[in-house]
């Protein structure tokens, strides 16, 4: 391998030897980004099953663990729309290569905290550096790949945002059950070295594109940070501390709504003259409405990832590794789905519409979201299971064809401001449905509760019935008649309160839904994507 060199030449000749050296090494560049979008978006999900361990070893309670997981996910999220900024102002290579080794030393003292402030810490360091491995690397390939590729290139980018999630609990739960907990970070280490490598040795900055060294917008970054970072904090963790009653949630909420939109009204202003979010890119109406179905995509995805194992090993009572079986097959469908929208939607001319794709992708999570909404307590592993792999095919379906045409409608030149957004938007819409379906889960059940008891009052034959049989069956084990009376009981409630909890999850599968069918009206703000074979690296 030739590295380029730019002694004696024009400005001109170094700008077509960078942009060719990119060119021969861009597939080569691609394994190096998808590998570090991998590693980010996994450990966004495989430490959550190791948190019971992580609190035992370090004397934490349930709540103060929970920082582990809520400390990353503020970071990014603060991080995520601030990553075209940094990129303008150090160049895109440095700001990558610095992300990925500070995700990596960040992992390596993550798994070697004795503490959980030290934990937390390095965490927080952690989803920092991670913002960078999806936003900045995703624009990159918008950049270095020419247009007709860019369907397959950002399907097989995707695979990595999508399956990930799925596959980290499942992950995780082995490396806990057969390892420590330290292992979930330090997985990330040889695979984040083998990024680095690739990043820093291949990918190169157009010579002729000069890295940004005008004001720093200081009151819109700490607007963003005290916005996104109070909001992020309200919905991770508002059902725990039933929401407004708490009155630091209250504060919290007054404090985003607050400083979000005084941050919209800052970064739009005129006065503003070097905003550090660029909300002008959302006049581009088919990316405004590709980031309102991002936020959808997040809720269905991250909140049916997070409350699927509650209810598999909750109602169904699957063990860990049953649940993470189940889940397997999704995930399979969604990579077979997403290489063949990729490979429809690749080339000039392509073979399909991204806006039909889209609504099949639609229409067939919708029909899982009905399968899984119709369940009952007797349902088993092929029910879910088949209802899963139709949602996984679904995802593929979505997100490919609605970032085709989000990158699509852009100049190469807009790409990095879009992908903070759209990374931003899925990960908010994830911390949306997370919050919302288990409150709605928890509400649903006491209702379902309560419309159940209702009916199991004395005299009623059914409930006389099954207060005999069950009397009867604890008789046969030996009990006396008053004992075996109060376990009958006893045994009746916790049916009762399986049967509400299915009810609930039924709702909430159906809930879903009803979400997508709500937002499905925006596919028809998208537009084709331009016709275009040049990537900008080349002009």
């Amino acid at each position: 391998m030739k590295r380029v060199t730019h002694a004696g030449e024009t400005p001109a000749e170094r700008a077509v030897s960078a942009a060719a050296f990119v060119r021969k090494y861009r597939w080569v560049i691609l394994l190096g980004l998808i590998t570090a979008a991998i590693m980010e978006v996994l450990d966004t999900t495989i430490v959550n099953v190791a948190l019971p361990q992580m609190a035992g070893n370090l004397g934490a309670t349930q709540e103060e663990i929970g920082w582990v997981a809520t400390g990353y996910i503020l970071s990014n999220v603060i991080f995520l729309p601030m990553t075209a900024f940094f990129t303008a102002r150090f160049g895109r290579r440095n700001y990558l290569t610095f992300s990925i080794a500070l995700f990596i030393t960040a992992s390596f003292f993550c798994g070697t905290s004795g503490s959980l402030t030290s934990l937390v810490f390095w965490r927080i360091l952690q989803g920092a550096g991670g913002a960078a491995l999806l936003s900045t690397a995703q624009a990159t390939l918008r950049q270095i790949f020419p247009r007709e590729e860019q369907g397959l290139v950002q399907a097989v980018f995707l695979l990595g945002v999508i399956v990930a999630p799925t596959l980290g609990p499942t992950l995780g739960g082995w490396i806990t059950d057969n390892y420590t907990w330290g292992w979930c970070f330090f997985i990330n280490v040889p695979i984040g070295f083998a990024s680095l490598f690739l990043v820093s040795t291949f990918l190169q900055d157009p010579p002729d594109i000069e890295k940004k060294k005008s004001s720093v917008d200081w009151l819109g970054i700490g607007l963003l940070t005290v916005g996104v970072g109070s909001l992020q904090y309200v919905l991770e963790e508002g059902n725990s501390k039933d929401w407004f009653a708490d009155a630091w949630i209250l504060r919290l909420s007054i404090i985003a709504a607050v400083s979000l939109s005084t941050m919209l009204w800052w970064e739009l202003s005129s006065r503003n003259e070097h905003p550090v979010v660029e909300l002008r890119v959302l006049h581009n109406r088919t990316l405004a409405a590709s980031i309102f179905l991002f936020i959808a995509l997040g809720f269905g995805l991250y909140g049916g990832v997070f409350l699927f194992p509650m209810f598999a090993q909750g109602i169904l009572h699957f063990t860990p590794t049953e649940t993470g079986l189940a889940m397997l097959p999704g995930g399979l469908a969604t990579m077979v789905s997403a290489l063949i929208c990729g490979k429809l939607l690749n080339g000039n001319k392509p073979l399909a519409d991204a806006r039909i794709l889209i609504f099949i992708g639609v229409t067939l999570f919708a029909a899982s979201m009905w399968k899984m909404g119709h369940l009952t307590t007797v349902a088993g592993e092929i029910d879910v299971r088949n209802a899963l792999i139709i949602r996984g095919f679904g995802l593929g379906m979505l997100f490919v064809p609605i970032n085709n045409a989000a990158y699509g409608s852009l100049e190469p030149s807009e790409a990095q401001q879009a992908a903070g957004l759209i990374n931003l938007a899925r990960q908010l819409g994830g911390s949306f449905g997370i919050a919302l379906l288990v409150n709605y889960v928890t509400k649903h059940t006491q209702y379902h509760r309560a419309d159940l008891v209702s009916d199991l009052v004395s005299g009623n034959i059914l409930t006389d019935t099954r207060v005999q049989q069950l009397t009867a069956g604890f008789v046969s084990r030996g009990l006396a008649l008053l004992d075996a009376k109060q376990a009958a009981l006893m045994a009746l409630n916790g049916q009762v309160m399986q049967q509400a909890a299915m009810l609930s999850f039924n709702d909430a599968w159906l809930f879903i839904l009803i979400a997508f069918i709500g937002v499905s009206p925006a596919i028809l703000l998208l537009r084709k994507p331009k016709v275009s074979t040049a990537a900008v690296d080349a002009h």
